[in-house]
């Protein structure tokens, strides 16, 4: 007996190569599936405005690099000696106003270059509870810790974020007609809104994903949320939190998105690629023989086959740096 529920996931007839230039942007899984997307060497800028949970504050910071506004003046705060914008991550930060307002700035303007050159969008939603300014009466992306005197928490109906997504990726379409879009839904509990509110505000994220895909022939659904609750369903695929999924579980769901989106010539590179950062990796016992010198010249051998297609000066430079040791010694 068979005791998993399997999801039966189907390739997407728009695949994935390796110059398919994306763009991630939301909750975790946009950081998860953005650095390994990455780091198997595809054009990717992964979660440039940090984590950011509500599809509320996602569509906000895509259309003001579209449109090229800068973040709210009545947004930024000081926080415990440091600067801080309610509309980015507290990974954003700076000891200065001025010094924050040009990083922002900045990042906002590093989107708007890349939007305009992006074949495929992953947006990650990871809540439907938002936090309003009461002073501007602005949803947030992060309240940094400010008290919550001056917050209002409400739940976002399914028509309010699929509206506003719509609205953006319509926006979107006007400078890059041809691109693809993906959505997803956070598997991360937020515990602290209850379990049984996280089941609301999963299912109006989920509802809201399901009417984007159902209307727009561009944007396609991937069950990020259900391959971890429903075929994985086992806390051994959690981290100690019992919240977040481990790596093991990270590694396969990105493997079913690998499955369904890449192309098989990507396919096929990335393996590849695996063994190759494997080897990068190696720490040999035997660090100054014959032997490890050969596995060095066959590394920096598969390296330079592969620069035509691809950035590898960084891990040339690493292996050459190695075989110059030898020289030296």
């Amino acid at each position: 007996m068979d005791f998993r529920t399997t999801l039966n996931l189907t390739s997407s007839p728009h695949s994935i190569t390796h110059s398919t230039a994306i763009l991630t942007i939301g909750s975790c899984f946009a950081d998860v599936i953005g650095s390994r997307l990455y780091h198997n060497k595809l054009p990717t800028l992964v979660n440039p405005y940090g984590t950011i949970f509500n599809p509320i504050s996602i569509s906000k910071l895509l259309k003001q690099a579209l449109q090229k506004q800068v973040p709210q003046e009545g947004l930024y705060v000081l926080q415990q000696e440091s600067w801080f914008h309610y509309d980015f991550h507290s990974s954003i930060w700076a000891t200065s106003k001025t010094q924050l307002q040009n990083f922002t700035q900045q990042r906002l303007h590093e989107v708007y270059q890349w939007l305009h050159q992006t074949d495929v969008l992953i947006i990650t939603l990871g809540t439907a509870y938002v936090y309003r300014h009461l002073e501007t009466g602005q949803i947030v992306a992060n309240c940094h810790k400010t008290p919550g005197k001056f917050f209002k928490k409400e739940l976002l109906g399914v028509d309010t974020c699929t509206n506003e997504l719509t609205e953006l990726l319509e926006q979107i379409r006007v400078v890059r007609p041809n691109i693809r879009v993906i959505l997803t839904v956070s598997p991360v509990r937020h515990t602290r809104d209850t379990l049984p509110l996280n089941a609301v505000s999963k299912s109006v994220l989920r509802l809201t994903c399901h009417c984007l895909s159902e209307a727009l022939n561009y944007v396609d659904y991937f069950p990020a949320y259900e391959l971890l609750l429903d075929d994985l369903r086992d806390y051994r695929f959690y981290k100690s939190d019992l919240i977040h999924p481990s790596e093991v579980a990270e590694t396969y769901i990105f493997n079913q998105f690998s499955d369904v989106y890449f192309s098989e010539d990507l396919k096929k590179f990335v393996l590849e690629w695996q063994k190759i950062q494997q080897a990068l990796a190696h720490r040999p016992l035997q660090p100054n023989t014959s032997a490890h010198r050969q596995f060095l010249e066959k590394l920096l051998e598969k390296l330079t086959s592969l620069s035509s297609q691809i950035d590898v000066q960084t891990e040339i430079a690493h292996v050459e740096e190695q075989l110059l040791n030898f020289a030296a010694n």
